[in-house]
């Protein structure tokens, strides 16, 4: 049983961060509940960050499920939800008539630019929050108009992180004071905070507002990613004096300019003369010669090939459930494991049990 064993939690149906979320509580041990709107059809039914939850459908325009809902959540220790500012509080289920029903009650609220602020009821997404932040500049490369990333600055990292670390802590003040709180988690004031190391190193003067030029951001020959003879690409990050020195060495690199790593007026030719090296071998080839290594490597994997290496299966990174491949829940505990609890849950699937195990089953059926 995970460290959140005997947590109720409250999830409010939504996407992006706020699944997420709930999926990491579920994989921590937590009973995470999903109120579904009734009628509504998931763009992703079976997705595995679906996975461990409960389902119950509610049409929470009606007086009677908003009731059935108040009281689901009365007896919660959380709830999670992700709607526009004001949505929630049109619906009755605003944090006041929570918290007037459950005073220890965490609510967190999950946007993309905030519960306030010129943006706060405006429509986006994690491409738009991150690039109000700097993030996505910083990581758009040199040449043309930046490229969308992965959703993992905006809704996962500066999103549903931020949002599962408001919940934890507001719960461990809770059991001190008896006393619940609202979580206002922005993606926007998440991705911001991702960058907090960037922005430092911008005032100290040791960053360049140009994306593409920096230690981290593929301006480093030394730190980026090249393609091999059979058009595949490997990583490599030796920073680190001694990791560079054992890189030179282990690809019998002599020339002279290659030596002086840290001259930034020498990258762009570094990386050309790094270009051509690693064209000259497969990737299967570097990794026999540098994997395992100091020289901080790795093969550029994609995800049919990634659960299969080595490392992860020694790890069990990823795991196997009705025949779908899906991470692992992280991270590790040594005591109270974390594990995948069911797979995602059809909507309405598990009424019944809810209603029992919340103490609201009645014998008339009236919640049935």
């Amino acid at each position: 049983m995970g460290p959140l064993h005997g947590f109720k939690i409250i999830e409010m149906a939504a996407i992006g961060p706020v699944p997420f979320c709930g999926m990491l509580l579920s994989d921590m041990g937590a009973d995470v509940v999903r109120i579904d709107r009734q009628g509504a059809i998931s763009m992703f039914p079976d997705n595995p960050v679906n996975r461990g939850r409960r389902s119950i459908e509610l049409n929470l325009k009606q007086d009677s499920d908003r009731e059935l809902a108040l009281s689901l959540i009365s007896k919660a220790d959380a709830l999670i939800e992700g709607y526009r500012p004001g949505v929630m509080e049109r619906l009755g289920l605003g944090p006041e008539v929570c918290l007037l029903r459950n005073p220890k009650l965490v609510y967190g609220r999950m946007t993309g630019w905030g519960q306030n602020g010129p943006l706060a009821h405006t429509a986006g997404h994690d491409l738009n929050y991150i690039a109000l932040t700097g993030a996505l500049h910083a990581t758009s490369g040199q040449s043309g108009a930046p490229r969308p990333p992965l959703n993992l600055i905006g809704d996962y990292g500066g999103g549903a992180l931020y949002l599962a670390v408001g919940v934890l802590a507001a719960l461990l003040e809770a059991g001190k004071s008896a006393q619940g709180q609202v979580i206002d988690a922005a993606m926007t004031d998440g991705a911001a905070s991702l960058m907090t190391m960037f922005y430092g190193l911008m005032a100290a003067g040791s960053w360049s507002n140009t994306s593409g030029s920096n230690l981290l951001d593929g301006g480093a020959p030394f730190y980026d990613c090249y393609v091999c003879a059979d058009g595949r690409s490997i990583s490599i990050g030796p920073i680190e004096p001694q990791f560079y020195s054992e890189l030179l060495q282990r690809c019998d690199i002599k020339d002279p300019l290659m030596h002086a790593q840290m001259n930034i007026h020498a990258w762009p030719e570094q990386k050309q003369r790094l270009e051509a090296l690693f064209l000259s071998k497969t990737r299967e080839q570097w990794c026999q010669l540098l994997e395992g290594t100091d020289v901080c490597f790795a093969p550029v994997l994609d995800m049919e090939e990634a659960p299969g290496h080595p490392h992860n299966v020694a790890r069990e990174t990823f795991t196997e459930m009705h025949g779908q491949i899906q991470p692992a829940p992280a991270p590790r505990f040594s005591r109270t494991p974390a594990k995948i609890q069911t797979a995602a849950p059809k909507p309405d699937e598990h009424r019944e049990r809810i209603l029992r195990d919340f103490g609201l089953w009645k014998t008339n059926n009236e919640y049935n």
